[in-house]
């Protein structure tokens, strides 16, 4: 599933091939500068519309977008519920 959180991503951002190197340990927030908060609500809304889940408010922490891997485990979990 990472790599297509990762493709999602890179797509959001429009991050072009420098998505391709990210691993479960790349850190986004405060290291991608296009990780804004208009771009972190892009972000929801796709993972919202691929996965077919709902992100509430108060289900959304800085710690879901520290790394590819905190925002991949959040994929997961939202999707198993």
């Amino acid at each position: 599933m990472i790599e297509e959180v990762r493709e999602i991503l890179g797509q959001a951002l429009q991050l072009g091939d420098r998505s391709l190197s990210f691993d479960a340990d790349t850190r986004l927030l405060g290291e991608l500068p296009e990780l804004d908060s208009m771009a972190v609500v892009t972000v929801i809304t796709t993972l919202e519309e691929n996965y077919g889940f709902e992100v509430e408010d108060d289900d959304i922490s800085a710690e879901t977008f520290m790394t590819l891997g905190s925002l991949t485990e959040f994929v997961e979990q939202k999707t198993s519920e």
